[in-house]
């Protein structure tokens, strides 16, 4: 099924008065919104609600813009978001991926995002916080605003923290400049709804939140070959059993960051391979330099003692 089926795209809306009908499938294609989502199929592992909640945003928009075509103004619809899930699950590529998405639709100016966390936005004395944050929304106006660890603008437990003034500035912006800038924010989920709690300006705002779920084993063993192989290794078939080893039992862990955790995981195997093939002393052709073995993986701490930082 392609992106315009799954957009429900397939069926051309009934005429109205303000004049023909849109062929929504053909609007779709001419903005390549198909494209993106195809792109984020092919790149991301698993994910499936999140990728079903942006084709359902996309629909909105391809929607919108036929609405426009016609004459029956409105209000734009609400863009900016929030992303909740663990570290390493894909919240900042799905961002960059939005930011294109609203590009091509022609809903910012630019298929920018700034990312930015707590330390770019507030400052340490009186006076330092509103031009930080100023100059940082001028930087992100015509594009994508994505606040990392959103949470910790607030501070309550601090009164002479200075986050709630950039709050105060982000609240103007998002409403008075909604056409011109998407801001997403992004962190923990119980975080996040304290957050909101915190801030019923800020919640009410915010049209579309995100739960970016954990992957499952079988998705962390497809993720970490995918990111071997951008550097052109591969594991082969004892290495694979080991790296699933691996994984349960960094599964049973704390601090295990998802994706994130995997490329690190990648990064000291690749250190093994080259120290195992160094004190061979012996010569290494391509299939060799390129072979992540099972000795690789299961030299990991991972393994033998349990420690987040192996």
């Amino acid at each position: 099924m392609g992106s315009a089926d799954l957009l429900g795209l397939a069926v051309a809306p009934a005429a109205s008065a303000a004049g023909g009908p849109v062929d929504l499938r053909a609007l779709a294609q001419r903005s390549a919104v198909h494209e993106v989502l195809d792109e984020l199929d092919a790149e991301l592992v698993g994910l499936a609600p999140v990728k079903q909640r942006l084709r359902q945003i996309a629909a909105l928009l391809v929607v919108a813009a036929a609405r426009k075509q016609l004459g029956l103004e409105s209000q734009p619809p609400s863009l900016h978001m929030c992303f909740t899930g663990n570290p390493g699950t894909g919240k900042t590529t799905v961002a960059l991926k939005m930011a294109r998405l609203l590009h091509r639709l022609g809903y910012v100016r630019k298929g920018q995002v700034v990312s930015v966390t707590r330390d770019d936005l507030v400052g340490q004395y009186i006076g330092h916080t509103a031009p930080r944050t100023r100059e940082v929304l001028k930087r992100a106006i015509g594009g994508v605003l994505f606040i990392d660890e959103a949470y910790y603008l607030y501070r309550p437990e601090n009164e002479r923290d200075y986050g709630q003034e950039a709050i105060e500035i982000l609240l103007q912006v998002m409403e008075n400049q909604r056409d011109d800038l998407v801001v997403i924010v992004a962190g923990y989920r119980d975080r996040m709804d304290t957050f909101f709690r915190s801030n019923p300006g800020l919640a009410s705002r915010i049209a579309h939140h995100i739960d970016f779920p954990d992957y499952t084993p079988a998705e962390l063993l497809t993720i970490t070959e995918r990111i071997a192989a951008q550097s052109h290794y591969r594991f082969d078939d004892e290495a694979r059993a080991a790296l699933a080893d691996y994984i349960a039992a960094r599964l049973a862990q704390p601090q295990f960051a998802n994706a994130r955790s995997m490329r690190n995981a990648v990064e000291r195997a690749r250190l093994r391979q080259a120290c195992r093939l160094f004190d061979a002393g012996s010569e290494a052709d391509a299939a060799a330099l390129q072979t992540l073995t099972a000795a690789d993986i299961r030299a990991s701490r991972v393994l033998a003692v349990p420690s987040p930082q192996a």
